[in-house]
């Protein structure tokens, strides 16, 4: 078997591993990007928050995104039953981008690893990791080449898992753990949409509750060549998606909410319906003696307000940081520095997105009297800067939002 070296190995080669492997590789380090998989592929999580504007903008890819022609955010438009609530990410309390944009991930994901490619980064398609061994003085993966069956060794100074639903170093390492939350499924699809209501706002991601069952929402999200992502999310018990077809599951909801089903009056289903059930995950630790785990590898909350690709991207630049220094023969702790900073952030999200399913939080963003100021905290959080702790809401997230709550549910 066949034996190579990199500096740093990066499993995966979504927004977490081309971002870190950029950061790196700006750092003058030798980044090896193994991906199980040949891009452009497809992948949900396409509504992007503006805080990852700043990570794209670190890694030097703020242009080539900016170029690409995709469909521009500004916000997020809630709706229940006939109530109607508008966020403006320009009003936010946090200083930062004000927009960011709607993204096929395909496109995006493939457009984010070119990037790394043209400023270095060796990028290695269809390589899968199936062993790891942290035991030496430096970490060993065993590489296997998914078109000629081949197997190598690859040592690094250095590995960070970026794999995403993968979860690669959460399955070879006996990392993972349940998560928290119950298990729920979304069923999801692209359609072409041909909506010709006037007053509808393509810069916006729309995110629309059941008429009756308030722990069951919809997305749409529009992208710039007229077709948008649906998709339909509650507990898998409610869905009932194993027993019929994911489209007639799919079209049986958007018939159930009559505002989406008048928008969607002219749609197109042209692209199969797809389910995933289970997606929340959590680990023991997120790192360990030579590696770290990036984005979902670590820990996946919920999709409702499009967090994933945010908390990846964080995780990638911290640590991008931590490893230079680390390489550099510095002292650091991969507790203090990488994981705490991270999960303040993550922390932050899960009070939000639990409140959610309690029917709290959608009390607050469609509360109809709400003061500008807090409006404005809660409007940063949904534009994910989750990690500015003059925000009260992020200092001291549960307390304040169960006191918000109470407060809007108040005769």
């Amino acid at each position: 078997m066949r034996a190579e070296k990199g500096n740093i190995v990066i499993i995966g080669a979504g927004p977490a591993g081309s971002i870190a492997a950029a950061l790196l590789n700006n750092k003058g380090y030798r980044a090896v990007i193994l991906e199980r998989d040949a891009f452009p592929r497809f992948s949900i999580g396409e509504s992007l928050l503006p805080q990852c504007m700043e990570f794209i903008e670190q890694a030097g890819m703020l242009d080539a995104v900016r170029n690409a022609g995709f469909q521009l955010k500004d916000g997020a438009a809630f709706l229940f039953q006939g109530k109607h609530c508008e966020f403006w990410f320009a009003d936010k309390f946090t200083s930062g981008f004000d927009s960011t944009y709607q993204v096929q991930r395909d496109r995006f994901d493939a457009l984010l690893a070119a990037e790394a490619q043209r400023m270095g980064v060796d990028i290695r398609w269809r390589q899968e990791v199936v062993e790891a061994d942290f035991s030496g003085e430096q970490p060993v993966l065993t590489v296997k080449d998914r078109d000629s069956e081949d197997r190598y060794r690859m040592t690094a100074d250095f590995v960070l898992d970026a794999s995403g639903f993968g979860r690669v170093l959460p399955r070879l390492l006996d990392l993972e753990k349940p998560s928290g939350f119950p298990v729920r499924q979304a069923v999801f699809t692209h359609i072409e949409d041909r909506i010709d209501d006037p007053r509808y706002d393509r810069n916006k991601i729309r995110i629309i509750v059941h008429p009756e069952l308030t722990d069951v929402w919809y997305w749409l999200i529009p992208f710039s060549n007229g077709r948008c992502s649906l998709g339909v999310v509650g507990e898998a018990k409610i869905l009932k998606v194993p027993e019929r077809e994911p489209q007639a599951v799919l079209k049986q909801f958007v018939d159930a909410e009559p505002g989406l089903s008048a928008l969607l009056h002219n749609a197109v289903f042209d692209t199969p319906v797809n389910s995933i059930g289970g997606y929340s995950a959590n680990v023991k630790r997120l790192h360990g003696k030579g590696y770290a785990l990036l984005g979902n590898a670590g820990e996946f909350l919920d999709p409702v307000f499009s967090s994933g690709v945010t908390i990846a991207m964080k995780s990638a630049s911290l640590a991008a940081e931590v490893v230079d220094r680390q390489l550099r023969g510095m002292a650091v702790d991969w507790q203090q520095e990488f994981a705490e900073p991270l999960q303040k952030g993550v922390d932050t999200f899960r009070a939000f997105v639990s409140s959610w399913y309690d029917g709290g939080l959608q009390d607050v963003v469609l509360y109809q009297q709400q003061q500008p100021n807090i409006k404005a905290m809660i409007c940063s959080i949904l534009a994910g800067y989750v990690w500015d702790e003059n925000n009260p809401y992020v200092k001291n997230s549960e307390p304040r939002l169960k006191t918000l709550v109470e407060l809007c549910r108040e005769p």
